[in-house]
């Protein structure tokens, strides 16, 4: 069957949950067994949000092959449980990036290069390779919103598409806000319809419109949007709010948003299964149990930057039957005065990753209280470096240790950049032309681990090979192993050719495991992580005994 696409388009506001809505319809198509692939176009100008503030973009999610993406592509992932790659997310500079260099290379033969037709055959090429692997449906999300003026070409090209690929092989959904107005105790219709007008001007009539708002819609509300809109009645959704995300397949199955895509795309006709959607919701609904877990970080005022770890915590409670409580903490407000209160009564701590040196030191206050006190510990990258510098200062007694990345004089760089391998990376990078990008002294994407045999990680695992996402530039200084190992945190996983450190733990500790890769990046609500798994387990341990026992996990 050839590849039919759905374009996903937004308006009135952004942050109305596009790349959720998209991931929806996703999961609810690929549950009638229909083959799906999605891809995000964003129109910032960035080549990648890989050098962007989370504070401006949230959080920067990496594939396997190394592509620093959109935060969407974590939904994708997640609610498909296949892997996406760098041809699921492009952006305006990214594809101005393509033009560029084909010009400069002479491939317009001196031709005025103009954004039509050739930034739009670009983003045309980019959307029909995405189903390059055969599926039957591709769904392709626009970002930002209607009317904002670097959306423009994205639009164009997929108005252009209809014409090209055939009416019957595209299909446009529009997502808008219906606004409850409480104080009238009515729904507005207008900011839709004024967001249709927009599409239409350019030369995009949808065909379905998704109403998010906080109640449903009432049938004579639907009508009115459909006459003004000119569309079908039954093809306006409500997408109400729900208190929980995995919901939202379920919501719009309710709605019949699949039956209705099915039937205007002609696609096989097959009653979705969703039982596992239902279990989920159920685990969610009804734990045996509760756990509170403290982020240590300095971007806890905008938890978007920390998506893909909240919902690996999440699938860490639903392994277990456990509802998790997230206790964000700045970890730049801690102090030796206040670590103690602040971490009081968690049941576990996180250090999550990040850049700089700001709020570093808090950070390494809170690794040493949870190795002080034993409660259960997972410190992802910059939390790994964080642990290992707060264990070489106060059980190696090298009081001046540091991260050569914060003190590049620092007698003992515990963490350091280890040249002779970025050496030959950035060789590669720059056969590629990318030498003098930020992005390109990091390793990024998926590198294979080996696991110890008796350690934590490995029996979270349940196997000694693994392969995880990275997305860092410094390293564990192996110079310095032996004085770890003897003092009892072992390297417990490291890269098949033994040159990186990719698992530290502390033996005789709970659970004490920090990690250079992000495995949040593999979680999904079907599959857990294992190491968020084990590391909720740990928690709830040691909120009902104190200490790790697998009989104490609700799940055993």
């Amino acid at each position: 069957m050839k590849t039919k696409f759905i374009f996903v388009t937004g308006g009135v506001l952004s942050s109305l949950g596009k790349g959720l809505a998209a991931a929806s319809i996703a999961a609810l198509l690929k549950s009638r067994g229909v083959r799906v692939t999605i891809q995000k176009l964003d129109p910032y100008i960035n080549v990648d949000p890989g050098t962007m503030n989370p504070f401006q973009h949230g959080e920067v999610y990496v594939t396997d092959d190394g592509a620093e993406t959109d935060l969407d592509l974590g939904h994708y992932e997640r609610y498909l449980d296949v892997p996406m790659a760098q041809y699921n997310n492009y952006t305006s500079g990214s594809i101005y990036n393509t033009v560029i260099t084909k010009e400069r290379r002479g491939d317009y033969l001196g031709g005025t290069v103009q954004v039509i037709p050739h930034v739009t055959d670009e983003i045309k090429k980019a959307v029909r390779d995405v189903g390059r692997k055969g599926e039957d449906v591709a769904i392709i999300e626009i970002g930002g919103t209607v009317g904002d003026i670097e959306g423009q070409p994205f639009l164009e090209a997929i108005r252009q598409l209809r014409s090209d690929l055939g009416k019957e092989n595209v299909l446009y959904i529009h997502l808008t806000l219906v606004p409850y107005m409480r104080t009238a105790g009515e729904l507005k219709t207008k900011p839709t319809q004024h967001s249709v007008k927009e599409l239409r001007s350019i030369g995009i009539q949808p065909d379905i419109i998704l109403c998010r708002s906080e109640v449903e819609l009432a049938e004579d509300i639907k009508a009115k949007i459909a006459l003004f809109c000119s569309v079908e009645e039954d093809a306006v959704f409500s997408a109400v709010d729900v208190d929980n995300i995995y919901k939202v397949p379920l919501a719009f199955y309710k709605e019949g948003l699949d039956q209705k895509i099915a039937i205007m795309l002609r696609l096989p006709a097959k009653n979705p299964d969703l039982s596992d959607w239902r279990d989920l919701v159920h685990r969610l609904e009804n734990p045996k149990g509760r756990v509170s877990i403290g982020i240590v970080g300095k971007y806890v005022d905008l938890t978007e930057a920390y998506k893909s770890l909240h919902e690996a915590l999440v699938h860490g409670g639903v392994a277990n039957q456990l509802a998790v409580d997230l206790v964000y903490v700045n970890s730049e407000a801690l102090d030796p005065e206040n670590v103690q209160k602040r971490l009081q009564g968690l049941d576990g701590v996180l250090v999550p990753g990040g850049f700089g040196y700001r709020g570093v030191e808090g950070k390494i206050m809170a690794c040493g209280f949870a190795r002080e006190n034993r409660i259960p510990f997972f410190g992802i990258c910059l939390g790994l470096h964080c642990a290992v510098i707060e264990f070489a200062r106060k059980v190696l007694g090298l009081s001046e240790a540091n991260s050569a990345e914060f003190v590049p004089e620092t007698p003992d760089p515990v963490i350091y950049l280890m040249t002779e391998w970025y050496d030959v990376r950035n060789q590669c990078l720059q056969q590629r032309d990318r030498s003098s990008d930020k992005g390109g002294t990091m390793r990024l994407g998926a590198y294979p681990c080996v696991l110890q045999g008796e350690s934590m990680a490995c029996a979270a695992y349940g196997r000694e090979h693994i392969q995880e996402r990275h997305r860092h530039r410094y390293e564990f200084n192996k110079a310095y192993a032996e004085q770890f190992e003897a003092r009892g945190m072992i390297l417990s996983g490291i890269s098949p050719d033994e040159t990186l450190v990719e698992i530290m733990e502390i033996q005789d500790h709970p659970w004490f495991v920090g990690c250079q890769f992000h495995p949040e990046f593999k979680s999904s609500p079907m599959q857990p992580h294992p190491l968020f798994r084990d590391f909720i387990k740990s928690a709830w341990g040691y909120r009902t005994r104190g200490s790790l026992a697998s009989e104490g996990s609700p799940a055993a």
